[in-house]
């Protein structure tokens, strides 16, 4: 009878250890169909594309970090992890100004560009880890700084199909450097935003038709139509010349093909560094047979821009309300007659 009682005993602690240890690890926190993560009693675990991450709970929050990338730098900004910052490459794309003193002080080091990357200064930083879009031209080096015990993060917000996806990038960035409650604040802060314009979009009376970019080599590129400009434009009420596409990555059109299919396109967006069209038309005189060209309004992305950095790609990479809103502003200038163009510039 003592016997059986303590057999008893023995499988209800059992049972009750096992309950509590499956409740001290998290589900998996969904940020994308490409992005996961969780927290174990002893690592924060991350999915990001094919790779995984355990990062021990004692390395946590992160405190030295070099970034190889401008695009991720807009989740720093936003959560005001500047100073966690030790390095970064090519910072002559890098449009935040406090990051710009940081490195005028002597904080935060230049480590080289795409082209090459100072590994020897990487290593002796000696930084938490590396963040950085995943390259699979730059493989050796990655296999290099991971010898050197240099941990290397990918985090490829540019592939996300949906624009509130990359925004919610916040999470993943609140979870390192254990900004939990700060980063959900601002992301629902930002999702909010987003749903409110995308509904007051829906009142506009007008759909223009868009086209985006520009020729590059003979060839035109077009994002896709499950990407998320393409979403963005459904979202901004207007309707995109690519929208029928089922790629969601860039297509190419031949010049011929977008002449057919933008005829009665009257906007044209995300254009870049150019100061008018007449600049624009040296580029490729083909320009003034399209009608939109003649008759419709174009915008670049140098709204915010200083030399070679520009905004759009560090805190519109974030902010998606803010880049709806130009959008939205662009398209329906009536829905929003006090408020002015953040990131996009027009062209004349």
């Amino acid at each position: 009878m003592k016997s059986t009682f303590l057999s008893i005993l023995f499988f209800f602690l059992l049972f009750s250890c096992k309950k509590e240890q499956s409740k001290s690890i998290q589900n998996w926190q969904k940020i994308s169909e490409n992005v996961q993560l969780r927290n174990t009693p002893h690592a924060l675990e991350l999915k990001s594309g094919k790779f995984n991450y355990q990062i021990p709970k004692n390395k946590l929050p992160l405190k030295k970090v070099i970034l190889l990338n401008a695009s991720l730098m807009g989740y720093f900004t936003e959560l005001g992890l500047e100073d966690k910052i030790i390095g970064l490459s090519s910072p002559e794309y890098i449009f935040s100004e406090k990051i710009h003193q940081r490195m005028d002080a002597g904080k935060i080091e230049n480590i080289g560009n795409e082209q090459k990357y100072d590994v020897e200064k990487i290593i002796a930083l000696k930084p938490d880890l590396i963040m950085t879009n995943y390259f699979p031209s730059f493989e050796n080096t990655y296999d290099l700084l991971k010898k050197n015990g240099i941990e290397v993060v990918f985090l490829d917000e540019y592939a996300e199909q949906n624009p509130l996806e990359k925004s919610k990038y916040l999470l993943v960035f609140g979870a390192l450097f254990q900004q939990e409650r700060l980063a959900e604040e601002k992301f629902n802060a930002i999702q909010k935003n987003y749903s409110a314009l995308k509904g007051l979009a829906q009142k506009a009376i007008t759909n223009p038709v868009v086209i985006t970019n520009e020729i590059y080599g003979g060839q035109w590129f077009f994002p896709g139509g499950k990407t998320s400009f393409a979403q963005l434009m459904k979202d901004a009420h207007a309707r995109y010349i690519n929208a029928d596409n089922n790629d969601t990555k860039a297509s190419v059109m031949s010049f011929e093909e977008v002449l057919v299919k933008a005829e009665l396109a009257t906007f044209w967006v995300n254009l870049g560094h150019f100061n008018s069209k007449k600049e624009l038309l040296q580029t490729n005189p083909n320009y003034a047979k399209l009608n939109v060209f003649n008759k419709g309004k174009i915008y670049t992305m140098m709204g915010k821009s200083k030399g070679k950095a520009n905004d759009y790609f560090e805190s519109g990479v974030v902010h998606t309300d803010w880049v709806l809103k130009d959008y939205i502003k662009i398209f329906h200038p009536e829905l929003l007659p006090h408020d002015s163009l953040t990131y996009m510039k027009e062209l004349k």
